[in-house]
């Protein structure tokens, strides 16, 4: 806490000294935001970029190592390639913990609007992306259901001819071993990449581990009419999972931490998407692009977590059209468009072995829901003058399911059982109307620095699985949209001597969120506040050495005393729980003078988590840690390069994530030091 506390105060400290003699700064570019390439420097909104020279530093084997360099983003490990997300959020689970984020590549949703996974992540080449964009808080017209929280997103690397090819091989601590290549060519008018990794993971608890492959390939072709970017894009993974461990701060036992609490719980899950968009100038200086997409993807898995351990399988097919238009005329632009989308999507759960009267063995569900979701939407930006401009956008969008049980209608359970867990619900049809609107200002108040106010609100239209996935004879699932309600206010800039900021203000509230009450009946209506400051500095002095420091500080209540299941007294007011009110990171790196390419770089970073509250009720806590990393890449000649990681360096016992399930304490074991090395070697640059 005083480490964070002293290198903001020392950053903020030089900034202020600084800021008015401010040189123009390298121009930010984003594409998230409003599906074209624009200066996100005078964007009113909250946005993080993690660019391609840290995706290679840090070199990650989970998002959640590389998304700690995003204010305000927390990706929470389970085992193995497993996570929840929180972003402007507590971690969320559930449908809750996936429909509440829009994830992303290329800006097209990894998993179909009503079919989310919370571990949805391990589908995206992140390993090799060109950059991943995040925008925080409702997203824009541009994106619907989904995208409350805020936005994460994938952007594939362009193929670069220049870039040459590239192989790595790394090996690193508990028997993981990857590796990964890089080809790239072009010609003329043509140009192709093939990004593609294979990783194996020994496990650090017993009978754990994974293996895992991705593969992207990319052709891009620029025409003198149509420019045209083609990608596939697909994942596989086969997963050995390790359950939670239990009993107080059970991660600091040495013989619990390598237990296995379940050896015969497995994930297995791939997925396949394809896309190609087409774009043109118009007449009067328009650009259109259409974007047809496929999505296919399933999965299966035991459900460790319940004591009944039923197997899951699911997945759905997509079939889906992005449209934009974008213009200028003197201080107006606009970007607007229509987007449709079909799914075929089918869940089945089903239980080996009989665990009481209300949990029999035999099939719990098995539905098939046809999905269509369309939408309309306009964004406008509107310059004042050179120093104000005015952002506002509308979006409109429509969503269909239709729902066809194919087993028999009403409880599983035979008369005897006191309280059925399993539920079909006879076949339905479902409809939800959302809309959205965002409203913004920014003011260039000195060169090159900034300052906005912004309004949005976002929706998620309720999961397939909240509606239709029903326990203790709820026949009909009565749901409402989720809707967010944002305001913010933002800075950002960089100094003459050589930092650059970032901060933004905010106040959200949330309303119709859905959740399981008492009754194990799946209602809305309750509600949630949350509230936050995220700050990034990033200095960069002339010596070549550089400090940077991505924090969060925020605070996420229950905003009504709508009981979720398994609490009885009043909760308005507490912390919602896996929310901590600070954490963050702060690196500070050197780059060395090198003989061969690229500069040597070593880089130390501290990753700090706060206590947070594991329920409701706020009676039970995790303490919180801090992890220090260190990284180390260099060129060797001029063709091979090698780095060295090492993981929580200092060994801390600490736990990826806690929480309480069935009166116990439960944990994801954090991994102690780990030592990795890769070796990389480049042919063909020009």
């Amino acid at each position: 806490m005083h480490t964070m506390k002293a290198l903001a105060g020392a950053l903020l400290a030089t900034f202020c000294t600084s800021v008015v003699s401010s040189e123009p700064a390298l121009e930010q570019v984003i594409v998230s935001a409003k599906r074209i390439s624009e200066d996100a420097n005078r964007l009113p909104l909250a946005w993080s970029v993690v660019d391609d020279e840290a995706l290679r530093l840090v070199g990650h084997t989970h998002p959640s190592e590389i998304m700690q360099q995003v204010p305000g983003a927390w990706i929470s490990r389970g085992n193995g390639q497993e996570s929840l997300t929180a972003l402007r959020s507590p971690v969320l689970t559930g449908a809750g913990g996936c429909g509440s984020f829009f994830i992303a590549a290329d800006g097209i949703s990894l998993r179909a609007p009503g079919f989310c996974n919370v571990n949805q992540l391990f589908d995206a080449n992140l390993e090799q992306a060109g950059r991943i964009e995040v925008i925080k808080g409702p997203a824009g017209a541009s994106y619907g259901s989904n995208a409350m929280h805020g936005v994460i997103n994938v952007l594939s690397a362009a193929p670069n001819p220049a870039a040459g090819q590239q192989v790595a091989v790394e090996s690193g601590s508990e028997d993981y071993y990857r590796a990964k290549i890089s080809l790239n060519h072009g010609s003329g008018s043509h140009a192709f990449s093939l990004r593609g990794n294979v990783a194996t993971d020994g496990g650090y608890q017993d009978d754990s581990g994974y293996d895992q492959q991705k593969l992207t390939l990319r052709h891009d072709y620029i025409g003198d009419v149509w420019s045209i970017r083609t990608v596939l894009d697909g994942a596989n993974l086969n997963q050995e999972t390790a359950g939670f461990i239990q009993g107080f701060e059970a991660y600091k036992d040495d013989a619990l931490r390598r237990s296995n609490p379940n050896p015969e719980a497995y994930r297995d899950a791939w997925s396949l998407r394809l896309y190609s968009e087409a774009s043109r100038e118009l007449s009067g200086g328009q650009q259109l692009s259409i974007t047809p997409y496929l999505r296919r993807n399933q999965m299966e898995f035991l459900q460790h977590f319940l004591p009944w351990q039923p197997v899951e399988r699911n997945g759905h097919e997509s079939v889906g059209l992005r449209t934009a238009l974008h213009g200028e005329h003197n201080a107006l632009s606009w970007v607007g468009g229509a987007d449709m989308e079909i799914t075929d999507g089918w869940l089945q759960e089903e239980q080996a072995q009989p665990f009481s009267p209300n949990q029999p063995a035999g099939t719990h569900y098995d539905y098939q829901v046809d999905a269509s979701v369309g939408a309309a939407w306009a964004q406008l930006r509107y310059a004042l003058s050179e120093r104000w401009t005015l952002d506002g956008g509308a979006r409109l969008e429509y969503t269909h399911y239709d729902y066809d049980n194919r087993g028999p209608d009403g409880s599983v359970c035979a008369p005897e059982a006191s309280a059925c867990r399993f539920f079909r619900v006879a076949d339905r049809n479902d409809s939800f109307t959302d809309w959205s609107l965002n409203g913004g200002v920014s003011f260039l108040w000195l060169p090159d620095h900034s300052i906005y106010l912004r309004a949005a609100n976002g929706f998620r239209a309720p999961d397939t699985s909240e509606l239709y996935r029903l326990q203790s004879g709820q026949s009909v699932a009565d749901l409402d949209s989720e809707v967010m309600d944002n305001i913010e206010f933002g800075m950002r800039g960089a100094t003459a001597s050589g930092i650059r900021y970032d901060l933004s203000l905010y106040h959200m509230n949330k309303d119709e969120v859905i959740f399981q009450d008492e009754d194990r009946r799946n209602v809305s209506g309750a509600r949630t506040e949350h509230a936050g400051l995220e700050i990034s500095l990033d200095y960069r002095s002339n010596n070549a050495w550089y400090a940077r420091l991505d924090a969060t500080a925020a605070r996420h209540r229950y905003a009504n005393n709508a009981l979720p299941l398994g609490v009885n007294g009043s909760i308005d007011g507490n912390d919602i729980d896996t929310a901590p009110r600070l954490f963050g990171s702060a690196r500070i790196g050197w780059e060395f003078a090198s003989r061969h390419g690229s500069a040597p770089v070593a880089e130390l970073e501290w990753v700090y988590m706060d206590d947070y509250y594991l329920e409701p009720e706020n009676e039970f806590q995790y303490e919180g840690h801090s992890l220090l990393n260190l990284r180390v890449s260099t060129p060797l000649t001029q063709n091979l390069a090698a780095t060295l990681r090492i993981t929580n360096l200092l060994d801390e016992d600490y736990a990826e994530r806690a929480d309480v399930g069935f009166g116990n304490y439960r944990y994801f074991v954090g991994r102690p030091r780990g030592v990795f090395v890769e070796l990389r070697y480049g042919w063909g640059q020009s």
